[in-house]
């Protein structure tokens, strides 16, 4: 007997992906129209990839300046690296100090949550003004970079908390029974049973890095990511060239998305492969 609700909930999800994918569509159509004038225009008068050879300089100047997204980006890129490393880390070792309660345990999951609960303008302007105070340069390499931590370190903390509340220590106690080290079993048992959730947490930490905007605005200092650099574009004109660059940024996420997929398939079955050899 089918449910009552089916329809209705596959309706509303079929809503949802509408209203998630059609501001990408836009942006697609509006991507291809000609050049080197002109605005944002519907419906195309004439189907051009002017726009994104304009992104890479391969047309004329004009008087639309080319998309200063060369340095911005490997900012962000290196900004993001370096957050997905330190809080996916920080996120194992929180989450598997957590695996026994301890005193003060609900204080301290508390505090470390609040990193993503406290708005992004609030915790941007306070490093910023704590830096002022210092007396320390804003970089992106040095305040940008911890306020990405204090942002993302919970996300990979949550997801990696989730992960071992269902594994299984009997693996990990038949390994330390016969007289494995606590190190190696980490690395050779427990490692590859949780490395889907490893994956998931430094796919977490990246892309909450890569997107930020509210705390980056305020510790970034003169050098800017690419998401201040596409805003300050945004802000003067707009040209169809942000739009294509837009295009390739979700298609750079969708490559992401599939390469973290690849490595979440293979990661189970070696997780599968590791479980049934310490069973047997």
């Amino acid at each position: 007997m089918q449910s009552p609700l089916r329809w209705p909930l596959l309706a509303f999800m079929v809503l949802f992906l509408i209203f998630l994918y059609a501001p990408l569509g836009v942006l697609g159509v509006l991507s291809f129209q000609s050049g080197p004038e002109g605005g944002p225009q519907f419906p195309i008068v004439e189907w051009s990839t002017y726009w994104y050879r304009h992104l890479f300089g391969q047309v004329p100047p004009t008087r639309v300046a080319p998309l200063p997204i060369g340095p911005s980006l490997l900012r962000s890129l290196a900004l993001a690296g370096m957050t997905m490393v330190t809080s996916t880390v920080l996120g194992v070792l929180a989450a598997q100090a957590f695996r026994r309660r301890f005193r003060f345990s609900g204080a301290v999951f508390y505090l470390i949550v609040l990193g993503m609960i406290v708005p992004g303008v609030l915790v941007g302007l306070g490093i910023a003004l704590l830096a002022n105070a210092l007396g320390l340069e804003r970089a992106w390499w040095g305040t940008s970079f911890v306020a990405h931590v204090l942002y993302t370190f919970p996300f990979a903390f949550l997801v990696m908390l989730a992960i071992f509340n269902r594994f299984d220590r009997s693996v990990e106690e038949a390994a330390w029974s016969l007289g494995v080290t606590p190190l190696r079993t980490f690395r050779t048992i427990t490692l590859p049973l949780i490395f889907p959730g490893v994956l998931s947490a430094m796919l977490f930490a990246f892309t909450l890095s890569y997107d930020e905007f509210s705390r980056t605005l305020f510790t970034t200092g003169g050098a800017q990511t690419l998401p201040l650099t596409i805003y300050g574009t945004f802000a003067v004109e707009i040209h169809p060239n942000i739009f294509a660059f837009g295009v390739l940024t979700t298609l750079f996420s969708f490559s992401l998305l599939t390469v973290y997929g690849i490595l979440m398939t293979l990661s189970v079955r070696r997780g599968r492969r590791v479980a049934m050899q310490e069973g047997i």
